[in-house]
């Protein structure tokens, strides 16, 4: 799930960390973190923000809490080394901090578990096996794409944002290259600060 521009942008055109979805959007990222078990953050993404999004809404606390689940849905890294910065505020969060990587034996400092990462559908299938089945995918748009080349991903939410933003950064690559993908508009929410969020569904064969 992605907030972005009018024009399709991820973030302007300097780049850096995008912060361009209002509340509409905060609430219903804070609906899909409530309904997961997991979320999928890039390094890079991680590097950029400091932090990951946190459930702050009490309604969806207290859906959790009578789930029987974690208050925050686990924050899955994934990253090609398993390096981060220990100062990362995201190490003081309060939820669980797993780690995806190629080739990692343990744990890397400041997580709590660690999976390895031998190629997209392994990696899904052990996080799945290690009881993160529900996952969403909070960034950044390499990992979205590689997630979207593998064919991998069921659904796509994005909030339209009444910006525009030009520049390069897309929220999909234009060094990603798909093959035709077919999709089915599940739902469409109009959001507070004339925001709208589409919610499409994959068609698959």
């Amino acid at each position: 799930m992605l907030a972005v521009s009018l024009d399709g942008r991820l973030a302007p055109p300097a780049g850096g960390a995008a912060q361009i979805g209002g509340r509409g959007d905060r609430r219903v990222l804070e609906e899909a973190l409530a309904w997961a078990d997991g979320c999928l953050i890039g390094a890079a993404t991680l590097r950029l923000h400091g932090t990951t999004c946190l459930i702050h809404a009490s309604d969806l606390l207290e859906q959790r809490a009578r789930e029987a689940r974690a208050a925050q849905p686990t924050a899955v890294v994934v990253s090609r080394s398993g390096q981060l910065d220990p100062q990362l505020r995201f190490f003081q969060q309060p939820l669980q901090r797993w780690c995806l990587a190629p080739g990692l034996a343990e744990p890397p400092p400041g997580f709590d578990a660690a999976l390895p990462l031998p190629n997209w559908p392994a990696g899904l299938e052990a996080l799945a096996a290690s009881g993160l089945q529900k996952l969403v995918l909070l960034g950044g748009a390499e990992l979205a794409g590689a997630l979207l080349a593998a064919e991998l991903v069921d659904q796509l939410q994005l909030t339209l944002c009444p910006v525009l933003l030009g520049g390069a950064h897309t929220w999909l690559p234009p060094v990603v290259a798909l093959e035709p993908q077919q999709w089915r508009l599940l739902e469409q929410r109009s959001l507070e600060g004339d925001e709208l969020m589409l919610r499409y569904g994959r068609i698959r064969a």
